[in-house]
């Protein structure tokens, strides 16, 4: 049985900002470098035989705030790099609105395209830490795709927004793919000193 916890990025000023991210690499603000230290304080206590990053900045800070509390090796997969939104790419929400009210971005990378990218991602994980468990930092809208594509019919998780550094566990079980509990934010309870 592998079992995988996928974590969101801590914030940036972008998140704060309501800006999309994309592609576009954007460090961790204050309060996402706090969002990290607490994460990793909250998985410490169980054992992760390997950490995974996207390659943009603000997750692999996160990735390594949380390896200041977590024994694992460290490894960047660009399977979880977070979706390409085009032209939409830094625009605030307004803008956003106001230019693309239907939410088509021109030049944005295909759902379909996310939901196979992440799968594939996590099938190749599978295949190299089999029966093990794994952490997985990447990004909302990756995240998003890959919960969707694998929840049954009981889940419906369409219209929910993951919040910064929230908690997503899947595992490959019975040959299949199960999501055990997403937007986990217990360990964020505590307000950030920001």
């Amino acid at each position: 049985m592998t079992t995988i916890c996928l974590v969101r990025h801590g914030e940036t000023d972008w998140n704060a900002a309501k800006r999309i991210q994309g592609r576009t690499d954007i460090p961790l603000n204050d309060t996402g470098k706090w969002q990290a230290e607490q994460t990793g304080l909250y998985l410490k206590d169980a054992h992760w035989d390997v950490v995974i990053s996207s390659p943009l900045t603000r997750a692999k800070e996160t990735a390594h705030l949380i390896l200041k509390h977590v024994d694992a090796p460290l490894v960047l997969m660009d399977d979880f790099i977070e979706r390409d939104y085009g032209d939409a790419e830094g625009m605030s929400f307004e803008e956003r609105q106001k230019l693309f009210p239907n939410k088509q971005y021109p030049n944005m990378e295909p759902l379909e395209t996310i939901q196979d990218r992440m799968v594939e991602g996590i099938e190749k994980v599978r295949a190299a830490y089999p029966n093990q468990q794994v952490l997985i930092v990447a990004h909302g809208a990756a995240i998003h795709a890959l919960l969707t594509t694998l929840a049954d019919e009981h889940l419906c998780l369409e219209n929910t927004r993951l919040v910064n550094a929230c908690l997503n566990y899947v595992e490959w079980k019975d040959g299949k793919w199960k999501v055990l509990d997403y937007n986990v934010v217990s360990h964020l309870t505590q307000s950030s000193p920001s």
